[in-house]
């Protein structure tokens, strides 16, 4: 199991070694650098305990990605989480939110870091109507499946499955809860919330018809389920995925430091372990082994995503999130437990599918 992690915890010893030597420059004292290696390790660990759901979500496409593809994931990828999600795009927030240049926005990243946090946490509206609508079509897409047909909870995915002959009844499903959200907010806010979630539709259609074409190139017919996971459409597909995950954690960060520099640090550790998680999920057929255990994780996707959409009027606390996603997809493996023991045991040793009651 350590060959998974072993570039998880060479990339952790950097980051480490990088905010050691930030702690030193930034208060001068053993003290106040052990506070900084304390803060980076601890956004590193609820990175990664809040993210179990990603990595479960990834290893269902990355299971269907060559090689190639995987290793590009693996190293071009975290660098887009790592420096893109976590550096880049809440640079980007600031220099679109105080209409400055992207050298001015590093210099208040640096310099006025208070001020900083208060542009980023006022983001919070468009943040969340982008990221909440892409994920609810993620989490709608798995369920509204007509060739699904392994269910956790019968009486509630059964009746999507009927569902899913209604074309765009994701999109529908998703436009109606941002009009009902957007009733419960400031008109202006309104608007900012809609138009977001609008672009995050946009961006998983967008997704979606890429994949459709490159599929149309390699077998000669467009794709009519999920998005193509065997290329750039599934590479594409999880970097937007993982930047919807990633939106709240990079927000809720500054609870605990508003230095731009510290969360990446932090929050760049917990990425390269959930990559490495991923990878050794699809490696030892994780998914195939503990059946529920993908329901378990787009059910935790289809409540990030209501969370999300809900905290432009509701204060949810993170905690909160992160203890829905383990519930959820610690009951799916437990689940996955007791009917492979039914599957195994004399009585059922047909090794046919047992429902889930």
């Amino acid at each position: 199991m350590f060959k998974y992690y072993k570039g998880s915890f060479l990339f952790t010893a950097i980051c480490l070694a990088l905010a050691a030597w930030l702690g030193w420059t930034i208060t001068g004292s053993v003290t106040g650098t052990l506070g900084i290696l304390w803060i980076v390790a601890v956004l590193g660990v609820l990175e990664v305990s809040l993210s179990f759901d990603n990595a479960v979500v990834n290893a269902t496409v990355l299971r269907d990605m060559d090689a190639v593809w995987r290793r590009r994931f693996l190293t071009w990828g975290i660098l887009i989480a790592v420096f893109g999600m976590r550096i880049v795009f809440p640079l980007a927030i600031v220099a679109i939110a105080a209409k400055m240049g992207p050298i001015d926005a590093i210099t208040m990243a640096a310099s006025d870091p208070v001020r900083y946090e208060q542009i980023i946490t006022g983001a919070h509206v468009g943040i969340s109507g982008f990221g909440g609508a892409f994920l609810a079509m993620v989490g709608l897409t798995f369920f509204l499946d007509e060739d699904k047909d392994v269910h956790w909870i019968g009486p509630i995915e059964r009746p999507f499955v009927n569902l899913s002959r209604i074309s765009g009844l994701a999109i529908g499903i998703v436009l109606l809860a941002l009009y009902g959200i957007s009733r419960l907010i400031h008109p202006e806010e309104a608007m900012t919330f809609i138009t977001s979630g609008i672009f995050g539709l946009i961006t998983y259609i967008g997704v979606q018809s890429i994949g459709a074409l490159l599929e149309q190139e390699e077998h000669g017919d467009a794709a009519t389920g999920a998005v193509v996971k065997s290329g750039l459409a599934g590479f594409l597909y999880l970097e937007v995925l993982d930047a919807s995950f990633s939106f709240d954690g990079v927000i809720g960060a500054f609870a605990l430091s508003n230095n731009l520099f510290i969360i990446a640090l932090g929050l760049g550790i917990g990425a390269m372990f959930v990559r490495s998680m991923t990878v050794m999920l699809v490696d030892k057929g994780t998914l195939a082994e503990y059946r529920y255990l993908e329901h378990g994780a787009f059910y935790a996707i289809v409540a990030l995503a209501a969370i999300m959409l809900l905290s432009v009027r509701f204060e949810i606390p993170e905690t909160v999130t992160g203890l829905i996603g383990a519930a959820l997809i610690g009951i799916a493996f437990y689940d996955s437990l007791r009917n492979n023991r039914k599957d195994a045991s004399p009585v059922s040793g047909t090794g046919e599918h047992l429902d889930h009651p």
